[in-house]
């Protein structure tokens, strides 16, 4: 008599082997890219004032808000698309963590989600070579320290890359209409989103109609469509579509006003370089040779965005994160070659993808930290965070004065101070000029906190106390603070924004 019922150890094993081949590899290294970038979205590090007051004070102020508003917002030279996509993030945030918190987290972790595309396109970019290649390419993408450092700020440039980098992987190898369309439409989203990187957007536009020049027809539907949004978004706020492009590109080029932040030579970027990979960039080089072959529309999207911003005086190294982000995946390309050579080693055959595996993280976590400006990063804007948090939950504050303390080393209006008005006395105000001391014995009455350097603390009213201080730009700043309450009246002009318009900042 045969038995008819399944073994059930068979039936578990079954199972489970069908689950792991439901399992894409893929999905393991998103898995891994977000557990380490999850941590840095709670971590309130700020790469640059832009985060800040270029997109979630805007976002913020669309939302009937008070906000601090900067000199690019008065002149018009920023568009309005970027503060409205990120407006309902900021919105949630709000609602689930009141206080201030969560409208700088909560917009965190959707530009870390939206990083997420660079680890998916770097599996694919790959997989049209081997599986090796697409195994290495996402690891990399998944766990480099730039890719990480970069994916939770709210800033154009890493959120233009998480829209690039996926446009590449469509209009290249043999692109249909449809992603055609997609990609299109992901390059005017970049586009709109950061108009600098229009040099290496165009690379990629005209590599994918190069040879076949029908493609331009739906790659252009594509764009203006999302262009087409971008313009009544403009409409909305009140403004002429695209004015803000024209404005920026007359008063950062045509009157330097970019130069006003500092000017440095052509070869800047490339001494970045070497100053953030040190003697990796050696290796580095030698495996982007290797790759670029696999990819080279990306190898050339890459140099046209470096040789772009070097002709610009003005340059910060997040100018060239795209360009950061194609050389990496390229060099991870080329890296995966270097694996399959020595997989034809016998030896080497079970060793050489953990090896080179092992040897990107290695590098990544040596250059992370490796360089004064690298640990300068992780921790820039932390300290005044921390003065904020205790700012903004204080219930005696009624009123705070930043005195002779520059107002972008602070995390935005509503973090810092709340409801609370909110004061600026500073030495270059034509009105405060040549007596700053004394203007601040004068309306003391309308504040009861200053957030001001200890090196000022012998101008400030004799009422006044040292309370917190922390590191904030490289120097100790602390709150100072004095009991009672406020009278609002005593110092009307000098409401942080009336301030700012008088500096022209």
């Amino acid at each position: 008599m045969t038995r008819t019922s399944a073994d059930p150890s068979h039936d578990h094993v079954g199972r489970v082997r069908a689950s792991a081949k439901r399992f894409h590899p893929l999905a393991a290294f998103v898995l891994l890219a977000l557990a380490v970038r999850l941590p840095l979205v709670f971590w309130p590090n700020v790469i640059h004032p832009d985060e800040i007051f270029q997109h979630l004070e805007p976002a913020w102020r669309m939302l009937g808000h008070d906000s601090i508003v900067t000199w690019e917002w008065r002149y018009g030279i920023r568009g309005w698309f970027l503060p409205t996509l990120l407006a309902g993030p900021v919105l949630l945030g709000d609602w689930v963590a009141p206080e201030g918190t969560g409208i700088l987290v909560v917009p965190r972790l959707v530009a870390a989600l939206a990083s997420l595309t660079i680890v998916i396109s770097a599996w694919f970019l790959g997989e049209r070579v081997s599986r090796i290649h697409a195994i290495v390419a996402a690891f990399v993408a998944a766990i480099w320290f730039e890719f990480v450092f970069f994916a939770p700020h709210t800033l154009s440039e890493p959120l233009a890359t998480a829209l690039i980098v996926p446009a590449a992987l469509l209009l290249t190898d043999g692109p249909s209409q449809r992603r055609l369309v997609i990609g299109g439409a992901l390059l005017a989203l970049a586009f709109v989103c950061r108009f600098q990187y229009a040099p290496a957007i165009a690379v990629l536009a005209i590599g994918a109609c190069w040879r076949h020049w029908k493609n331009a027809i739906p790659l252009v539907a594509g764009g203006l469509v999302v262009l087409l949004i971008a313009a009544m978004v403009d409409v909305a706020h009140g403004v002429t579509p695209f004015s803000w492009l024209i404005t920026n590109i007359e008063q950062n080029l045509m009157r330097d006003r970019a130069a006003l932040f500092g000017v440095t030579p052509a070869m800047a970027y490339l001494y970045d370089l070497w100053t953030i990979w040190s003697v990796a960039i050696v290796l580095m080089l030698g495996a982007l040779w290797r790759g670029w072959r696999h990819a080279p529309l990306l190898m050339a999207a890459a140099v046209a965005n470096i040789a772009f911003h070097s002709s610009i005086g003005h340059k910060e190294y997040r100018f060239i994160f795209l360009s950061i982000v194609l050389l990496v995946i390229l060099a991870a390309l080329g890296s995966a070659d270097w694996v399959q050579s020595l997989r034809a080693k016998r030896t080497w055959r079970p060793w050489a993808l953990p090896v080179i595996a092992g040897g990107w993280a290695l590098a990544s976590m040596a250059l992370a930290g490796a360089t004064e400006v690298m640990r300068d990063n992780w921790m820039s804007g932390t300290g005044a965070a921390r003065l904020a948090a205790e700012l903004r939950g204080d219930p005696e504050l009624c009123g705070l004065a930043l005195y002779n303390f520059p107002f972008h080393l602070v995390p935005g209006r509503e973090r810092l101070a709340g409801q609370a008005p909110l004061y600026m006395l500073y030495p270059l105000d034509p009105v405060a000029k040549g007596r700053l001391a004394a203007l601040v014995q004068k309306t003391e009455p309308a504040f009861n906190r200053i957030l001001s350097r200890p090196s000022s603390a012998g101008d400030l009213p004799a009422d006044f106390s040292r309370r917190s201080c922390a590191t904030v730009a490289n120097a100790e700043a602390c709150i100072f603070a004095r009991g009672g309450g406020c009278d609002a009246g005593a110092a009307t002009p000098f409401d942080i924004n009336d301030v700012l318009v008088r500096l022209d900042y």
